[in-house]
């Protein structure tokens, strides 16, 4: 399908030059950095901006850096850079093995972290990571910049935080813990380019402690507060993991679409906490599988 409608194309040179675009045009304008989203919308006529700001030339928006326990993540980060960080697979490897969840290597190759998030449906595979992770959303305006909390972030779908004229610069990660074990889990009808059916985050820290956030099964993405409470010092076995099904069963809300039924949804997320905290709670000891296999 082709792009029928017209729009006015500026590519700056820096932020500053985008943000005071960007403002200029406020509501009407759009920024593009992988477009892997936003290109699919305006062909299927779902938005209609005026003006497409490119911002690929901002090179300070590519990097990945660690500096004092937190990890930053610029706007043009895509998730293939993910992939091939060591560092990221070191300190991050939840983020790292989720990266390997998305679509195909041609969108990864595309595709931004932060255009994920700032797209924001409710099956998108940055969401939950960045719950558990609990980043912030380094965002810029016109003579501001603020920092939003993961938590914040998702309004509903397709809905975040962010005010007019402002464009987010960055994604902020907090190192957990010097030692923890983490895991993803993507439900999908086939592999490949698929969305999301559902999706289970889990971060494993010493002491027992867990974090867990669930995709696809709600209008957004979702932190699992009152399954982490019921997990929350206890050693795993099968009396906990069915407390804590119970507990996630009542945090979600799927609905039955083109992909999967509410209740097929319901049933897979107990099935895949169970296997996310078991990977998780093993990698935090330096057993089970090896980050990017999958569970289910």
């Amino acid at each position: 399908m082709s792009i029928a409608h017209e729009f006015e194309y500026k590519k700056p040179n820096d932020l500053r030059e985008a943000i005071k675009l960007f403002s200029a045009y406020g509501k009407k304008a759009r920024i593009l950095a992988g477009g892997t989203d936003l290109i699919g919308w305006i062909r299927e006529e779902m938005v209609a901006p005026e003006i497409l700001i490119d911002i690929k030339d901002i090179k300070d928006l590519a990097k990945i850096s660690f500096k004092s326990g937190t990890l930053t993540l610029g706007a043009l980060v895509t998730f293939s850079d993910i992939i091939e960080s060591h560092m990221v697979l070191e300190k991050f490897p939840l983020l790292w093995e989720a990266a390997h969840k998305v679509a195909s290597v041609g969108i990864r190759n595309r595709a931004t972290l932060v255009g994920n998030i700032c797209s924001a449906v409710p099956c998108c595979d940055a969401g939950p990571p960045l719950l558990v992770y609990e980043a912030d959303i380094v965002v810029r305006g016109k003579g501001r910049e603020r920092k939003i909390p993961i938590g914040e972030w998702f309004q509903g779908p397709r809905k975040t935080a962010l005010k007019d004229g402002e464009i987010v610069v960055a994604v902020q990660i907090p190192q957990p813990a010097k030692s923890h074990g983490a895991c993803y889990v993507k439900l999908g009808r086939y592999r490949g380019e698929d969305l999301a059916q559902a999706s289970v985050a889990a971060v494993a820290l010493p002491k027992n402690i867990y974090r867990i956030a669930f995709g696809a099964v709600g209008p957004t993405p979702v932190r699992g507060l009152k399954t982490e409470a019921v997990l929350r010092g206890k050693m795993l076995d099968e009396d906990v993991y069915a407390a804590a099904k119970i507990a996630a069963v009542k945090e979600i809300k799927p609905i039955t679409d083109i992909r999967a039924t509410k209740e097929y949804r319901t049933h897979m997320i107990e099935v895949m906490l169970e296997r996310c905290l078991k990977a998780a709670s093993e990698r935090l000891v330096g057993e089970g599988p090896e980050y990017g296999t999958d569970v289910i």
